[in-house]
Protein backbone atom coordinates (compact mmCIF):
# COMPACT_ATOMS: atom_id res chain seq x y z
CA UNK A 1 0.00 0.00 0.00
CA UNK A 2 1.54 3.55 -0.96
CA UNK A 3 0.92 6.25 0.72
CA UNK A 4 -1.92 7.62 -1.25
CA UNK A 5 -3.84 4.83 -1.30
CA UNK A 6 -5.17 5.79 2.37
CA UNK A 7 -8.95 3.73 3.27
CA UNK A 8 -11.74 6.32 3.17
CA UNK A 9 -12.50 7.43 6.26
CA UNK A 10 -8.78 6.90 7.78
CA UNK A 11 -6.45 9.71 8.25
CA UNK A 12 -3.68 9.82 6.05
CA UNK A 13 -0.40 7.98 6.30
CA UNK A 14 3.00 9.25 6.17
CA UNK A 15 3.98 11.71 2.92
CA UNK A 16 4.13 9.80 -0.26
CA UNK A 17 7.98 11.27 -0.91
CA UNK A 18 9.30 9.62 1.72
CA UNK A 19 7.41 6.21 2.06
CA UNK A 20 9.81 4.26 0.37
CA UNK A 21 13.02 5.59 2.24
CA UNK A 22 15.33 2.82 4.13
CA UNK A 23 14.19 4.19 8.10
CA UNK A 24 10.44 3.52 7.36
CA UNK A 25 11.06 0.50 4.91
CA UNK A 26 13.16 -0.71 8.33
CA UNK A 27 10.56 0.48 10.81
CA UNK A 28 7.71 -1.00 9.02
CA UNK A 29 10.24 -4.28 9.11
CA UNK A 30 10.10 -4.47 5.25
CA UNK A 31 13.68 -5.08 3.40
CA UNK A 32 16.29 -2.27 2.88
CA UNK A 33 18.76 -1.36 0.66
CA UNK A 34 21.24 -0.52 3.67
CA UNK A 35 20.51 -0.50 7.33
CA UNK A 36 19.40 3.17 8.46
CA UNK A 37 21.20 5.40 10.34
CA UNK A 38 20.14 8.64 12.75
CA UNK A 39 21.25 9.28 15.90
CA UNK A 40 19.02 10.74 19.25
CA UNK A 41 20.69 14.63 19.50
CA UNK A 42 22.06 14.47 16.36
CA UNK A 43 20.83 18.12 15.72
CA UNK A 44 22.47 19.82 18.16
CA UNK A 45 26.04 20.85 20.39
CA UNK A 46 28.13 18.58 19.08
CA UNK A 47 28.00 20.79 16.05
CA UNK A 48 29.95 23.90 15.36
CA UNK A 49 26.94 25.07 13.12
CA UNK A 50 24.44 24.59 15.45
CA UNK A 51 26.61 26.28 18.09
CA UNK A 52 27.11 29.30 15.52
CA UNK A 53 23.48 29.53 14.90
CA UNK A 54 22.31 29.51 18.56
CA UNK A 55 24.66 31.74 19.99
CA UNK A 56 23.02 34.61 22.35
CA UNK A 57 19.58 32.59 21.24
CA UNK A 58 17.97 31.02 24.65
CA UNK A 59 17.21 27.14 24.43
CA UNK A 60 12.95 27.55 24.51
CA UNK A 61 13.45 30.46 22.24
CA UNK A 62 15.32 28.87 19.55
CA UNK A 63 12.40 25.87 19.56
CA UNK A 64 9.99 28.80 18.70
CA UNK A 65 11.94 30.07 15.51
CA UNK A 66 10.18 27.79 12.17
CA UNK A 67 13.51 29.30 10.08
CA UNK A 68 16.02 28.53 13.18
CA UNK A 69 14.27 25.13 13.59
CA UNK A 70 14.79 24.27 10.43
CA UNK A 71 18.13 25.22 9.81
CA UNK A 72 19.08 23.07 13.16
CA UNK A 73 17.07 19.61 11.67
CA UNK A 74 19.15 20.42 8.20
CA UNK A 75 22.33 20.39 9.47
CA UNK A 76 23.37 16.91 10.75
CA UNK A 77 21.68 16.04 7.32
CA UNK A 78 23.89 17.72 5.44
CA UNK A 79 26.69 16.67 7.13
CA UNK A 80 26.61 12.99 7.83
CA UNK A 81 24.06 11.95 5.17
CA UNK A 82 21.90 10.23 8.00
CA UNK A 83 18.76 8.63 6.63
CA UNK A 84 16.43 10.26 8.99
CA UNK A 85 15.79 14.08 10.10
CA UNK A 86 14.80 14.54 13.84
CA UNK A 87 12.82 17.47 14.55
CA UNK A 88 14.78 20.12 16.82
CA UNK A 89 12.78 20.96 19.87
CA UNK A 90 12.63 19.86 23.82
CA UNK A 91 10.17 17.97 25.43
CA UNK A 92 9.05 20.67 27.29
CA UNK A 93 8.06 23.08 24.80
CA UNK A 94 4.07 21.71 25.17
CA UNK A 95 4.19 22.19 28.85
CA UNK A 96 5.77 25.85 28.01
CA UNK A 97 3.05 26.50 25.21
CA UNK A 98 0.26 25.79 27.67
CA UNK A 99 1.36 28.60 30.37
CA UNK A 100 3.51 26.08 32.38
CA UNK A 101 5.53 28.37 34.27
CA UNK A 102 9.36 26.86 33.19
CA UNK A 103 12.56 27.89 31.50
CA UNK A 104 15.87 25.58 30.38
CA UNK A 105 18.39 26.41 32.48
CA UNK A 106 22.26 26.01 31.05
CA UNK A 107 24.13 23.29 32.43
CA UNK A 108 20.73 22.29 34.67
CA UNK A 109 17.67 21.37 32.19
CA UNK A 110 14.08 22.10 32.83
CA UNK A 111 13.53 23.98 35.77
CA UNK A 112 9.41 23.96 36.53
CA UNK A 113 9.20 27.64 39.23
CA UNK A 114 6.04 26.40 41.06
CA UNK A 115 6.12 22.15 40.70
CA UNK A 116 3.18 20.07 40.94
CA UNK A 117 2.53 18.45 44.40
CA UNK A 118 -1.44 18.71 44.68
CA UNK A 119 -5.01 17.55 43.00
CA UNK A 120 -5.14 22.03 42.24
CA UNK A 121 -1.99 21.66 40.30
CA UNK A 122 -3.87 19.84 37.55
CA UNK A 123 -5.70 22.79 36.69
CA UNK A 124 -2.54 24.37 35.07
CA UNK A 125 -2.44 21.42 32.65
CA UNK A 126 -4.88 22.54 30.15
CA UNK A 127 -5.57 20.93 26.60
CA UNK A 128 -2.78 21.76 23.75
CA UNK A 129 -4.71 23.09 20.59
CA UNK A 130 -2.73 23.58 17.29
CA UNK A 131 -2.47 27.27 17.42
CA UNK A 132 -0.72 27.09 20.81
CA UNK A 133 1.88 25.53 19.08
CA UNK A 134 2.10 26.98 15.11
CA UNK A 135 5.78 27.55 15.17
CA UNK A 136 5.42 23.67 15.13
CA UNK A 137 3.56 23.53 12.11
CA UNK A 138 5.49 26.25 10.27
CA UNK A 139 8.93 24.75 10.96
CA UNK A 140 7.59 21.26 9.97
CA UNK A 141 6.35 22.64 6.34
CA UNK A 142 9.63 24.13 5.42
CA UNK A 143 11.37 21.28 6.86
CA UNK A 144 9.25 18.82 4.36
CA UNK A 145 10.15 21.12 1.38
CA UNK A 146 13.81 21.03 2.17
CA UNK A 147 13.98 17.12 2.91
CA UNK A 148 12.00 15.81 -0.26
CA UNK A 149 12.59 12.42 0.21
CA UNK A 150 14.37 12.23 3.62
CA UNK A 151 11.96 11.35 6.83
CA UNK A 152 11.09 13.91 9.37
CA UNK A 153 10.95 12.00 12.98
CA UNK A 154 8.71 14.41 15.03
CA UNK A 155 8.99 13.56 19.08
CA UNK A 156 7.49 14.12 22.02
CA UNK A 157 8.22 13.46 26.35
CA UNK A 158 6.62 10.73 27.80
CA UNK A 159 4.10 10.93 30.34
CA UNK A 160 6.09 9.61 33.28
CA UNK A 161 9.27 11.71 32.29
CA UNK A 162 7.40 14.92 31.89
CA UNK A 163 5.58 14.26 35.00
CA UNK A 164 9.61 13.45 36.70
CA UNK A 165 10.28 16.87 35.72
CA UNK A 166 6.99 18.77 36.64
CA UNK A 167 6.54 17.17 40.00
CA UNK A 168 10.55 16.95 41.20
CA UNK A 169 10.83 20.95 39.65
CA UNK A 170 13.80 20.07 37.14
CA UNK A 171 16.26 17.38 36.50
CA UNK A 172 16.78 14.16 39.52
CA UNK A 173 18.61 11.21 39.59
CA UNK A 174 16.18 9.82 42.49
CA UNK A 175 12.67 10.99 41.42
CA UNK A 176 11.80 11.01 45.02
CA UNK A 177 9.01 13.75 44.67
CA UNK A 178 7.53 11.92 41.89
CA UNK A 179 7.75 8.38 43.19
CA UNK A 180 6.18 9.45 46.74
CA UNK A 181 3.38 10.39 44.69
CA UNK A 182 3.06 7.33 42.41
CA UNK A 183 3.16 5.51 45.60
CA UNK A 184 1.32 7.41 47.77
CA UNK A 185 -1.27 9.16 45.81
CA UNK A 186 -2.05 6.90 43.16
CA UNK A 187 -5.28 8.54 41.83
CA UNK A 188 -3.70 11.87 41.52
CA UNK A 189 -0.62 10.18 39.81
CA UNK A 190 -2.95 8.68 37.54
CA UNK A 191 -5.07 11.36 36.45
CA UNK A 192 -1.50 14.03 36.42
CA UNK A 193 -0.48 11.04 33.63
CA UNK A 194 -3.64 10.79 31.58
CA UNK A 195 -3.57 14.31 31.38
CA UNK A 196 0.18 14.72 29.99
CA UNK A 197 -0.73 11.70 27.84
CA UNK A 198 -3.46 13.91 26.05
CA UNK A 199 -1.42 16.84 25.81
CA UNK A 200 1.41 14.99 24.27
CA UNK A 201 -1.03 13.11 21.92
CA UNK A 202 -2.15 16.85 20.50
CA UNK A 203 1.59 17.42 20.31
CA UNK A 204 2.68 14.68 18.47
CA UNK A 205 -0.71 15.30 15.67
CA UNK A 206 0.71 18.55 15.14
CA UNK A 207 3.85 17.02 14.00
CA UNK A 208 2.22 14.37 11.87
CA UNK A 209 -0.49 16.09 10.60
CA UNK A 210 2.18 19.03 9.74
CA UNK A 211 4.13 16.32 7.60
CA UNK A 212 6.37 14.42 10.20
CA UNK A 213 6.89 10.60 8.61
CA UNK A 214 7.10 8.99 11.81
CA UNK A 215 7.14 9.96 15.44
CA UNK A 216 9.22 8.56 18.51
CA UNK A 217 8.63 9.10 22.24
CA UNK A 218 11.20 9.64 24.90
CA UNK A 219 10.79 8.40 28.11
CA UNK A 220 14.19 9.29 29.09
CA UNK A 221 13.67 8.30 32.82
CA UNK A 222 11.54 5.47 32.96
CA UNK A 223 14.21 3.29 33.97
CA UNK A 224 13.85 4.20 37.48
CA UNK A 225 11.25 2.06 37.83
CA UNK A 226 11.06 -1.85 38.23
CA UNK A 227 8.10 -3.67 35.82
CA UNK A 228 5.28 -4.41 38.02
CA UNK A 229 5.59 -0.26 39.14
CA UNK A 230 6.15 0.38 34.94
CA UNK A 231 3.16 -1.90 33.94
CA UNK A 232 0.09 -0.46 36.86
CA UNK A 233 1.58 2.94 36.68
CA UNK A 234 3.23 4.65 33.69
CA UNK A 235 2.01 2.02 30.76
CA UNK A 236 -1.36 2.57 30.31
CA UNK A 237 -0.63 6.78 29.80
CA UNK A 238 2.15 5.58 26.97
CA UNK A 239 -0.68 3.28 25.71
CA UNK A 240 -2.88 5.66 25.29
CA UNK A 241 -0.23 7.66 23.56
CA UNK A 242 0.45 5.56 20.74
CA UNK A 243 -3.32 4.43 20.54
CA UNK A 244 -3.66 8.23 19.53
CA UNK A 245 -2.12 8.40 16.87
CA UNK A 246 -2.53 4.85 15.33
CA UNK A 247 -4.74 5.81 12.57
CA UNK A 248 -2.22 8.20 11.15
CA UNK A 249 -0.55 5.22 10.21
CA UNK A 250 3.08 6.53 10.58
CA UNK A 251 5.88 4.45 12.65
CA UNK A 252 5.89 4.80 16.16
CA UNK A 253 9.30 4.67 18.25
CA UNK A 254 9.68 4.47 21.68
CA UNK A 255 12.49 5.15 23.69
CA UNK A 256 14.08 5.08 27.44
CA UNK A 257 17.28 4.59 29.01
CA UNK A 258 18.21 2.24 31.53
CA UNK A 259 15.23 0.21 30.37
CA UNK A 260 16.69 -3.08 29.96
CA UNK A 261 13.94 -4.60 32.03
CA UNK A 262 11.17 -2.93 30.76
CA UNK A 263 11.41 -3.64 26.78
CA UNK A 264 8.70 -6.23 26.46
CA UNK A 265 6.11 -3.51 28.30
CA UNK A 266 7.68 -0.86 25.97
CA UNK A 267 7.03 -2.45 22.95
CA UNK A 268 3.66 -3.73 24.45
CA UNK A 269 2.61 -0.20 24.85
CA UNK A 270 1.89 -0.24 21.12
CA UNK A 271 5.37 1.29 19.89
CA UNK A 272 6.29 -0.20 16.28
CA UNK A 273 10.10 0.16 16.87
CA UNK A 274 11.54 0.06 20.45
CA UNK A 275 14.65 1.88 21.30
CA UNK A 276 17.04 -0.15 23.03
CA UNK A 277 20.14 1.99 25.10
CA UNK A 278 23.51 0.23 24.49
CA UNK A 279 23.65 -1.98 28.17
CA UNK A 280 21.71 -5.09 26.27
CA UNK A 281 22.57 -6.64 23.41
CA UNK A 282 20.08 -6.18 20.09
CA UNK A 283 20.21 -10.08 19.40
CA UNK A 284 18.92 -10.07 23.46
CA UNK A 285 16.54 -6.94 23.47
CA UNK A 286 14.72 -8.96 20.19
CA UNK A 287 14.04 -11.67 22.60
CA UNK A 288 12.37 -9.83 25.07
CA UNK A 289 10.66 -7.25 23.01
CA UNK A 290 9.32 -10.69 20.91
CA UNK A 291 8.15 -10.81 17.55
CA UNK A 292 6.55 -8.10 15.65
CA UNK A 293 8.58 -5.29 16.48
CA UNK A 294 11.77 -3.47 14.58
CA UNK A 295 14.43 -2.42 17.11
CA UNK A 296 16.87 0.93 17.34
CA UNK A 297 19.69 0.86 18.53
CA UNK A 298 22.31 1.05 20.34
CA UNK A 299 25.98 1.70 19.96
CA UNK A 300 27.21 3.30 22.88
CA UNK A 301 27.60 6.83 22.47
CA UNK A 302 30.82 7.39 24.06
CA UNK A 303 32.38 4.61 21.68
CA UNK A 304 32.81 7.48 19.62
CA UNK A 305 35.94 8.81 21.58
CA UNK A 306 38.03 6.29 20.59
CA UNK A 307 39.86 5.61 17.22
CA UNK A 308 38.03 4.92 13.97
CA UNK A 309 39.39 1.18 13.94
CA UNK A 310 37.38 0.73 17.69
CA UNK A 311 34.13 2.30 16.65
CA UNK A 312 33.78 0.45 13.23
CA UNK A 313 35.08 -2.53 15.50
CA UNK A 314 32.09 -1.77 17.92
CA UNK A 315 29.44 -1.38 15.57
CA UNK A 316 30.04 -4.37 13.79
CA UNK A 317 29.15 -5.74 16.64
CA UNK A 318 26.02 -3.95 17.06
CA UNK A 319 25.30 -4.91 13.69
CA UNK A 320 25.98 -9.02 14.08
CA UNK A 321 23.86 -9.17 16.66
CA UNK A 322 21.13 -7.38 14.89
CA UNK A 323 21.60 -9.84 11.80
CA UNK A 324 18.20 -11.58 12.69
CA UNK A 325 16.25 -8.77 13.58
CA UNK A 326 13.05 -8.15 11.39
CA UNK A 327 13.64 -4.69 11.21
CA UNK A 328 17.06 -2.85 12.60
CA UNK A 329 17.91 0.92 12.80
CA UNK A 330 21.04 1.65 13.61
CA UNK A 331 21.38 4.70 16.78
CA UNK A 332 23.25 5.27 19.21
CA UNK A 333 21.73 3.67 22.79
CA UNK A 334 21.63 7.28 23.75
CA UNK A 335 21.80 11.07 22.44
CA UNK A 336 25.16 12.34 20.93
CA UNK A 337 27.55 13.55 23.46
CA UNK A 338 28.49 17.63 23.16
CA UNK A 339 32.50 17.32 22.70
CA UNK A 340 31.73 14.18 20.06
CA UNK A 341 33.53 14.75 16.90
CA UNK A 342 31.20 15.64 14.41
CA UNK A 343 33.21 13.83 11.56
CA UNK A 344 33.08 10.36 14.12
CA UNK A 345 29.61 10.47 13.36
CA UNK A 346 29.99 11.25 9.25
CA UNK A 347 32.37 8.06 9.50
CA UNK A 348 29.79 5.91 11.37
CA UNK A 349 27.27 6.65 9.16
CA UNK A 350 29.45 5.39 6.24
CA UNK A 351 30.22 2.21 7.24
CA UNK A 352 27.48 1.22 8.54
CA UNK A 353 25.91 2.20 4.77
CA UNK A 354 28.79 0.65 3.23
CA UNK A 355 28.81 -2.55 5.46
CA UNK A 356 25.16 -3.54 5.04
CA UNK A 357 24.46 -2.45 1.36
CA UNK A 358 22.39 -5.09 -0.55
Amino acid sequence: MSANDTPPGKKPTQPAATYDSAFLKACRREPVPHTPVWFMRQAGRSLPEYRKVREGVPMLESCMRPELVTEITLQPVRRHNVDAAIYFSDIVVPLKAIGIDLDIKPGVGPVVENPVRARSDLDRLRDLAPEDVSYVTEAIGLLTAELGATPLIGFAGAPFTLASYLVEGGPSRTYENAKAMMYGDPELWADLLDRLADITAAFLKVQIEAGASAVQLFDSWVGALAPADYRRSVMPASAKVFQAVAEYGVPRIHFGVGTGELLNLMGEAGADVVGVDWRVPLDEAARRVGPGKALQGNLDPTVLFTTTQAVEAKAREVLDAAAGLEGHVFNLGHGVMPSTDPDALTRLVEYVHTQTAR
